[in-house]
């Protein structure tokens, strides 16, 4: 018969034994080669924190994409029927054991209860925590780097383990080998000159056939302009009728700000029918909205003068989403103690999606002028964001990227400096995509300038070496590469990956205001916002009509333009040189400099209202 001392101590032992659950050996989980330019200094700092975010698997994701593409296929008898915020993250959600063995995981490093943080799903798990323990836990070492051309700083390692048991139970944990540059989601405006002047029309016009009373003033080839592009894309004289029910927002990441004196001189000057316009402002992750003159963002104030004066008086609202900015380490230590990287890269993304994802009411359109080359990008962690894009089409609302300002890389034609290379250890050649741009849940927005128009020289397009080509793209696409003269830049590109841009418009000499300036700028920065815009339009038409918003667009776009009237202005004049070559050719169809072309908002809003 036992004491009642022996039972009290196998009780206690007991305990233990649950609460420390048996030595599991670490297995490789990622590892990457550093993308060029990065340089490791030292061993980072025991002491510096860091957000672990932990994705788990997702074993209805499947599911979730026949939905998507069902609710988005303009032939399918399900089109419009979008789901709902509590369907999406059914379908998204982990497995039980998942959820139960990571736990324990974390619990067994003493992590548990408030110290972890979990996304409505349950899909991702986040946990702040010393890079001594990120070490213990992911068998690794951290290290400071330094990108060469900037002087950013970041902490990374370029390998990380987890417990053999949970390599089927954890798809991605970051930060650990994502070395996107650190100016957060470079901002995708290729340029701007200071001191422009607002264009003044002198009545003369120019034939353009597609565009609203078939003409656009003359000015427009010069100096772009709302009422230019309500012109030149057939929206003229469209009011929109249900601004109370639709809504378009842009995106802000990198201490971006749009700033409201900004906004109105701009449309004092250009739109006055709109001078009571005003937008809001939704903080994330510590965002701010600085109101200070001189922090004005560029980008910011593109974004938001053309994606709400096109769309007045749909509401507008503007995402500020905060991060860590870059810091210099000394000798020592760092001089900050916080994580930097997650919250202000392409990875920045995950913060904005993690928030829009939780809110029940979202804007129907949404466009962002941010990406990063899509080496840089570890595909399990661009595998994962790419995911979050797809349950926003699901839930019905349309995202726009900028496809970028490199033509097919870098927009360098010389092969003696073009700056092109592989990311696998080989150093050759090879033209690079924009993320997330290049993700096939979202619709791709190319450039082109000039009126009529043409493409712009600077326009992303090419081929994801992540992402095969989606279905909705066979026939396009593979029309277009049998088309190429044989071995066209072969081995430069995946003829098989999916194919960017979607779409274009207009990105060159773009009036805008900034620190009460006129200025001109130029990029896909432009034409996200302006492409977004006119889907807002066209979503307010279909609400006011008793139908559902467009969602994900990509299915339709194809669609339509496999028809006889298919509401684009196609582009075939152009190219978008980089990577030491001249790039891609604008052509009869889509090709990957302009897609499919510009929009023709007055035909397509007869189209999509017969959808």
């Amino acid at each position: 018969m036992l004491s009642l001392r022996s039972v009290f101590l196998f009780a206690v032992l007991s305990a233990f034994a649950v609460a420390a659950p048996a030595e599991h050996t670490h297995r490789v989980k990622e590892t990457v080669l550093p993308p060029r330019g990065w340089t490791a200094l030292r061993p980072a700092s025991p002491a510096h924190t860091i957000e672990l975010r932990i994705g788990l698997p997702q074993p209805n994701f499947a599911e979730l994409e026949d939905h998507l593409y069902a609710v988005s296929d303009p032939s399918s008898e399900r089109y419009g029927g979008h789901l709902s915020k509590e369907e999406v993250e059914a379908l998204v959600a982990p497995h039980p054991e998942s959820v139960h063995l990571v736990e324990e995981w974390l619990a067994s490093h003493g992590l548990l209860g408030d110290a972890l943080s979990r996304s409505p799903a349950g899909d991702w798990v986040t946990v702040r925590v010393p890079v001594s323990l990120a070490e213990k836990m992911l068998d690794t070492t951290y290290h400071m780097w330094t990108h060469t051309a900037s002087g950013d700083s970041i902490v990374r390692t370029t390998s990380y383990s987890l417990p053999e048991h949970l390599h089927a139970h954890i798809d991605v944990v970051q930060p650990t080998t994502a070395f996107s540059r650190f100016t957060p989601m470079r901002t995708t405006y290729h340029s701007f000159r200071a001191n422009a002047t607002v264009p003044q029309s002198d009545g003369a016009k120019i034939a353009v056939p597609y565009a609203s009373g078939g003409q656009v003033a003359a000015s427009c080839n010069g100096t772009i302009t709302p009422a230019c592009l309500l012109e030149l894309y057939n929206a003229t004289g469209y009011t929109p009728q249900v601004p109370g029910q639709n809504k378009i927002a842009v995106t802000g990441y990198r201490e971006q700000y749009a700033n409201y004196d900004d906004y109105h001189k701009f449309l004092e000057e250009l739109v006055p029918y709109a001078t009571d316009s005003t937008f809001s402002v939704v903080y994330i992750n510590g965002g701010l909205n600085n109101q200070t003159l001189a922090d004005a963002g560029l980008e910011a104030d593109l974004d938001t003068q053309y994606a709400f004066s096109l769309t007045y008086p749909t509401p507008g609202t503007f995402y500020t989403t905060g991060g860590s900015p870059p810091f210099i380490p000394d000798d020592v230590e760092p001089t900050n103690a916080n994580e930097p990287y997650l919250q202000a890269s392409s990875s920045l993304a995950m913060a904005w999606l993690e928030y829009v994802l939780a809110t029940e009411d979202l804007p129907q359109s949404i466009s962002s002028s941010y990406g990063d080359a899509e080496p840089t990008v570890p595909y399990s962690y661009a595998k994962r964001v790419c995911a979050e894009f797809a349950q926003l089409g699901a839930r019905g609302v349309s995202v726009m990227f900028a496809s970028g300002d490199g033509g097919v890389g870098d927009s360098d034609p010389d092969p003696a400096t073009q700056e092109c290379y592989s990311n696998d250890g080989t150093n050759r050649t090879m033209f690079i995509p924009i993320f997330p741009a290049s993700c096939p849940y979202v619709t791709s927005v190319g450039a082109t300038s000039e009126v009529p128009e043409i493409a712009a020289w600077f326009s992303g397009g090419g081929f994801s070496n992540y992402w095969t080509r989606p279905s909705y793209q066979d026939t396009a696409v593979t029309k277009y590469l049998d088309a190429l003269a044989p071995e066209t830049y072969a081995g430069l590109y995946n003829p098989s990956g999916r194919a960017s841009p979607d779409v274009s418009a207009e990105g060159v000499n773009f009036t805008v205001v900034w620190e009460l300036e006129t200025m001109l700028v130029d990029g896909t920065s432009c034409s996200s916002p302006t492409f977004a815009a006119l889907v807002s339009l066209l979503n307010d038409a279909r609400i006011a009509s008793g139908k559902s918003t467009l969602g994900f667009l990509n299915p339709l776009i194809y669609a339509l333009n496999a028809g006889t009237v298919t509401g684009f202005n196609d582009i075939t004049v152009g190219n978008n040189p980089g990577c030491g070559t001249e790039g891609f050719n604008a052509t009869i169809g889509w090709d990957p400099v302009t897609g499919w072309g510009s929009p023709n908002f007055g035909i397509l809003k007869e189209l999509v209202l017969s959808a």
